[in-house]
């Protein structure tokens, strides 16, 4: 097997498995590595960080889905260069790894636009840890409150505000309303949860500004309707411990989520390729990096131009149509046979949820909002899910949601330090 031409691999989401995937019986051996150990499902990472779902229902371990493919080896390190003179990545362990074909698949983090010090008061949602963190701290806020004697630190405690309105930070506050309003009264004895504020916070004129007006319009009605204050047209100018300043008002806050923006990895950097405004490597049309042979980028890490000149968006559909059409090229070179034309982005609809039983999903001319639009969710995103056990236990969880209200995944596993809070402001 040491003499088949080597893949490396590097990013296990959902780029660099669905190429690890097509690549199924291809004659070439693969080595995978990711800084984790496991592949997340994100679109339903917002679920864990609200209590709806456990972490294992939307991740798995990437050497147990390999475990029956003895040409992928997994390494479980870092990549924090690249040499294409060599051929090597560097890895954080300090060893290196050679390659005949290199594919960086490594997505994105949260970008704070040059206030990276708001990062410890208001995390972002991009792993499981930050979903636990901000699980951890919707929760204990709710529970600091039933102990406060003060009223302005009782209202403070009570204020959640989410910081961004595209459909992660709407999926956020819907839920959190919704928890606020429907699942915890009954728990809490001298507190009323249902006195609780979300604030959605959306520096552009209207949230979901990829869906049409009309459905953006929806959104905001539906999220009004389960209590959650939407602002529109002004910015976050700061981000303390003590709350969140949104344009020239202060909003005293204990709990801020950033779901505001993100930064590609410095996959570019490492290449020394340009990069759009965001991080991301400006790729060719078939997604190789220009001047550096034998280099391609896909997923949020890659900015690849679709006809008319607009970007193809940063989302799992995307980032696995570009890993099934570079195994589709990499089978080609491999077997001599002529490249398939440039990459051809098909976009299959957009989706977003609001609350428990409301969502809205676009697909060109076709529109669909309400009831029935958030069952069509949720079996879409089902099917999606790898394996049956967690397709039947997310299932589970929803539809004991639906029928009661009742979360199951509401355990504070993980107490914060008086350091750890000391470390970023908190009392």
């Amino acid at each position: 097997m040491q003499d088949l031409h080597h893949l490396v691999v590097v990013g296990g989401g959902f780029g660099g498995l669905q190429l690890v995937n097509s690549l199924k019986g291809a004659p070439l051996r693969i080595t995978l590595i990711d800084r984790r150990n496991h592949h997340l499902f994100q679109p339903l990472l917002y679920q864990v960080a609200t209590t709806v779902l456990a972490t294992s229902e939307v991740a798995w371990p990437i050497r147990h889905l390999y475990r029956h493919r003895a040409e992928v080896t997994t390494l479980l390190d870092e990549v924090v260069g690249v040499d294409p003179a060599t051929k090597t990545v560097q890895l954080g362990s300090g060893g290196t790894v050679a390659y005949d074909t290199l594919v960086l698949a490594t997505g994105a983090t949260h970008a704070y636009f040059g206030h990276d010090e708001w990062e410890p008061v208001a995390p972002g949602l991009k792993t499981l840890e930050d979903a636990t963190t901000i699980r951890r701290r919707i929760l204990l806020a709710f529970e600091r409150a039933e102990l406060a004697s003060d009223p302005a630190e009782r209202e403070a405690l009570l204020t959640f505000v989410i910081i961004g309105a595209g459909p992660t930070g709407v999926e956020l506050a819907g839920i959190i309303a919704e928890l606020a309003q429907r699942t915890l009264p009954a728990e809490f004895r001298h507190i009323d949860t249902r006195q609780a504020k979300v604030i959605l916070v959306e520096a552009g004129p209207r949230i979901l500004a990829a869906f049409s007006e009309q459905l953006s319009d929806y959104a905001r009605r539906s999220l009004e309707t389960l209590g959650v204050e939407v602002r529109t047209g002004v910015p976050v100018t700061a981000c303390t411990a003590e709350g969140v300043t949104i344009g020239d008002a202060f909003v005293p806050s204990r709990t801020l989520v950033w779901a505001a923006g993100v930064q590609a990895s410095p996959a570019a950097r490492w290449l020394g390729i340009p990069s759009d405004r965001a991080g991301r490597a400006i790729v060719g049309p078939d997604l190789s990096a220009p001047g550096v042979p034998d280099v391609f980028v896909i997923g949020d890490t890659a900015s690849v131009m679709q006809e008319g000149g607009k970007p193809v968006p940063g989302i799992a559909p995307a980032a696995k149509q570009q890993g099934t059409y570079l195994a589709r090229l990499i089978r080609a070179r491999l077997s001599g046979k002529p490249a398939p034309g440039p990459f051809r982005y098909w976009h299959q609809g957009s989706l977003a949820t609001i609350g428990r039983r409301a969502a809205i999903i676009e697909f060109g001319k076709f529109k669909l909002k309400g009831a029935f639009a958030w069952w069509l969710w949720g079996i879409a995103h089902i099917y999606f899910l790898i394996g049956t056990r967690s397709r039947f236990a997310v299932a589970w969880s929803w539809l004991w949601i639906f029928l009661s209200g009742q979360h199951s995944a509401r355990l504070i596993t993980q107490r914060e330090t008086i350091q750890q809070r000391e470390s970023r402001g908190g009392a």
